[in-house]
């Protein structure tokens, strides 16, 4: 985690390439080691030059610091968020602005977070309507490919293939991809719940 004067240098450099393929800005590591809100004004300059607000919070810290990316950095997207499910009115207020969660089961796991893949609390944000984009965090890392966490899911979670193809929306929905390809990722979902199992 870089020192706040730093986060407003990066935020700037983002900016500056926006129209390049920077789409969005973000707050990674423990969120234990430091507050939310010392980042504010570098996520305002992101906000204000057109990225999106991805910071990362509710994974080693509690449901407190999926709140305060969502009061203090005006979050659309929050990195993980899985502790949220520990809260219902948080969950709610994700649910109702729509905000997505970069959930990663495989990393929670390794990361001690939940003990085995089944209680990563995937069911309760999916029934409390919160979005999902389901996600690999790091898999040099944490060796899981995206691949690998839908099957998690409908592994360890009973997940359908229905569910399965509304969580890929999620993720392409909750995405700052342009609106042409989010419609061609769509498609493509549908394409693949439309054909039938071998």
């Amino acid at each position: 985690m870089k020192h706040p004067l730093d986060a407003r240098t990066l935020a700037r450099l983002a900016v500056r390439y926006a129209d390049r393929g920077v789409v969005g800005f973000g707050l990674s590591n423990d969120e234990r080691r430091g507050m939310a809100r010392d980042f504010d004004r570098a996520f305002a300059i992101a906000r204000e030059g057109g990225l999106l607000a991805a910071p990362h919070g509710g994974e080693l810290s509690g449901p407190s610091s999926v709140r305060d990316c969502l009061d203090d950095l005006d979050a659309s997207r929050v990195g993980h968020g899985v502790r949220a499910a520990e809260d219902p009115r948080l969950l709610r207020m994700l649910a109702e602005r729509g905000i997505t969660c970069e959930v990663c089961p495989a990393s929670n796991v390794a990361l001690g977070v939940y003990e085995k893949p089944s209680d990563v609390p995937l069911r309760t944000l999916f029934e409390a309507g919160v979005p999902m984009a389901l996600g690999a965090d790091d898999p040099l890392l944490f060796g899981s490919r995206l691949a690998a966490q839908y099957d998690l899911v409908r592994r360890h979670h009973a997940f359908t293939d229905e569910e399965l193809a509304e969580l890929a929306r999620q993720s392409v929905r909750g995405s700052a991809a342009p609106d042409a390809v989010r419609a061609e990722l769509l498609a493509g979902v549908d394409d693949w719940l439309a054909k039938p199992v071998d």
